[in-house]
């Protein structure tokens, strides 16, 4: 598979379908989502505008139960957090994703990342959280988490969150944009366990 991040947590993924997670600044109208997972209604996750620059007549949509009311239809499937479920052939566990010393994303609203098997590798995308005794428990092959700190992790928490659940390979996300510097992702790579590989999509 390949790996892209376009901006802050906007991820896209090249495999037997092309996935995207949270779209967000999207250029130019691909219109190639086989399938769009989306973690919470916070604008810069959830950008109406950008799906339709990436949709097509059969996109599947994977969203939060709570987000229903704002995308509905018959290619929606909603999920709720602790849920295991299979989306166009990939098994998913959808993650509890949520702050713990912060305001901006408390448990009860119900918001999620993806721990989604793709190519025999389990991808975890964390969406916006803090490390919690929910994500310390993951197991996963590739990790990416937020790093730029003010409504997630900084980089140092989530280095702390990584070196527990120890990925093949982790990839810094949600920072240089909107919140966090361009060297918090270098800083976050630097704090990692030698035997875990940090890779860097934002430039």
């Amino acid at each position: 598979m390949k790996i892209e991040i376009n901006c802050h947590s906007s991820i896209k993924i090249l495999s037997d379908k092309i996935i995207y997670f949270d779209p967000f600044k999207i250029e130019d109208e691909s219109h190639d989502a086989d399938i769009i997972f989306i973690t919470h209604d916070h604008y810069d996750h959830f950008s109406i505008d950008d799906i339709k620059k990436i949709e097509k007549e059969d996109t599947v949509y994977v969203i939060p139960d709570c987000m229903y009311n704002l995308l509905g239809g018959e290619n929606v499937i909603t999920v709720e957090p602790g849920e295991k479920t299979v989306v166009e052939g990939y098994e998913t566990f959808v993650v509890p994703s949520y702050n713990v010393t912060k305001q901006f994303h408390p448990k009860e609203n119900g918001n999620v990342g993806y721990n989604v098997l793709i190519e025999g590798k389990r991808v975890f995308v964390a969406g916006d959280t803090d490390k919690n005794e929910d994500n310390v428990k993951i197991k996963c092959d590739i990790a990416l988490v937020p790093v730029g700190g003010t409504y997630t992790m900084d980089y140092k928490e989530a280095a702390e969150l990584v070196n527990i659940i120890k990925p093949e390979v982790a990839i810094p996300t949600h920072y240089g944009d909107i919140v966090g510097d361009k060297k918090d992702g270098e800083k976050f790579v630097a704090l990692l366990d030698p035997e875990i590989r940090g890779e860097l999509k934002i430039s």
